[in-house]
């Protein structure tokens, strides 16, 4: 990771923009690879907002020295600029001095699509909804579990260099479907663990994380009936209340069957008491809750119908708009509708 200068680079088209972030796509003139450019969202650049991000910029970078590159799992910081005025670049006129990252292009697509996108009507959360919620169809090659067991793999490493990674909703992990292999792509929410409390609540741990996969990447409601139960995402406002969230989550297992209901309610369980220490202890428990779902899953009577709506819901990726991403749908997608 060094200093580097934009002009380096050529813009080719946007990638998506989020509470915090706007991201372009480019190539490096000098490698011919392709890039993501990050920077602040204009808007809060114009009205000079923008310091917050840039102070989440800073930890970002500081936490990639430490321990950042010695994963794949998330997308490679090759570079990043000083502060400074970007117009030129980015072809605005801002007229303030921010700070650019440059990352390596992650391959696949993201769990949730651009939310500018759904009202042109992209079935933003397929994605989410396919691959971690409702997994009905799971070709051999691809690991079970793929996306929660590599999200726990990143927390252990970010955890050994004393940190927290939050913020871990579906807009922020890119997915191949054909491997299984995911990278997160944001990792600007990190909590130290000897950082101070936030105001009102306990301070972050280990707990917080599982609650966050727990959160948007499992569901013990049965799969969806139709085609266009797959379109929207699902639980993707952030966490702000946990006593809430696990409330929330015991009325959805309530009507599960026994196996589904007793295999989560101990993981609400234990966050609730802030039990998890370790996470490989979650990661146990995790599966077990999984493996109830999908089995309960499987015996439904109505499970080749629902396999079939899966399959039918898939069939979107294929669309425009998926293939402005690293992602060859033919490919990716011939071990689920072969």
């Amino acid at each position: 990771m060094e200093k580097v200068d934009l002009d380096r680079y050529e813009l080719t088209g946007r990638l998506g923009v989020g509470a915090d972030y706007e991201v372009r796509a480019a190539v490096d003139r000098e490698t011919g690879n392709q890039v993501a450019i990050k920077r602040p969202v204009p808007q809060a650049i114009s009205r000079n907002q923008h310091q917050a991000i840039e102070a989440r910029t800073e930890k970002v970078l500081q936490a990639y020295q430490e321990v950042g590159h010695s994963t794949n799992l998330i997308s490679s910081i090759l570079g990043y600029t000083d502060r400074a005025v970007h117009d030129g670049f980015f072809g605005d006129s801002l007229g303030k001095e921010y700070q650019v990252m440059v990352e390596e292009r992650a391959c696949g697509i993201p769990l949730l699509g651009d939310m500018m996108s759904k009202f042109k009507g992209v079935p933003i959360g397929a994605g989410q909804n396919l691959f971690t919620l409702f997994p009905l169809v799971q070709p051999s090659a691809v690991p079970e579990h793929a996306v929660h067991n590599q999200l726990l793999d990143l927390e252990e490493v970010y955890l050994s260099a004393g940190y927290v990674v939050l913020d871990l909703r579906p807009q922020n992990i890119f997915y191949q479907p054909g491997n299984g292999q995911m990278v997160v792509v944001d990792t600007g929410a990190l909590a130290r663990l000897d950082g101070e409390a936030p105001l009102g609540r306990a301070p972050y741990d280990i707990n917080d994380a599982c609650l966050e996969i727990l959160k948007f990447y499992t569901t013990p409601v049965e799969p969806p009936a139709d085609p266009s139960g797959y379109r929207e995402p699902k639980g993707i406002r952030p966490i702000t209340n946990i006593d809430d969230e696990l409330a929330e989550m015991a009325r959805d297992l309530d009507p599960c069957t026994p196996p589904v209901v007793e295999a989560g309610a101990a993981i609400l369980g234990k966050i609730r008491e802030r039990a998890y220490t370790e996470y490989s202890q979650f990661r146990s428990d995790l599966t077990a809750y999984l493996d109830r779902i999908n089995e309960r899953n499987a015996a439904r009577a109505n499970a080749s119908e629902s396999n079939q709506t899966w399959r039918e819901a898939a069939q979107w990726l294929k669309e425009d708009y998926w293939r402005g991403f690293l992602f060859d749908p033919d490919s990716e997608l011939a071990g689920y509708l072969a």
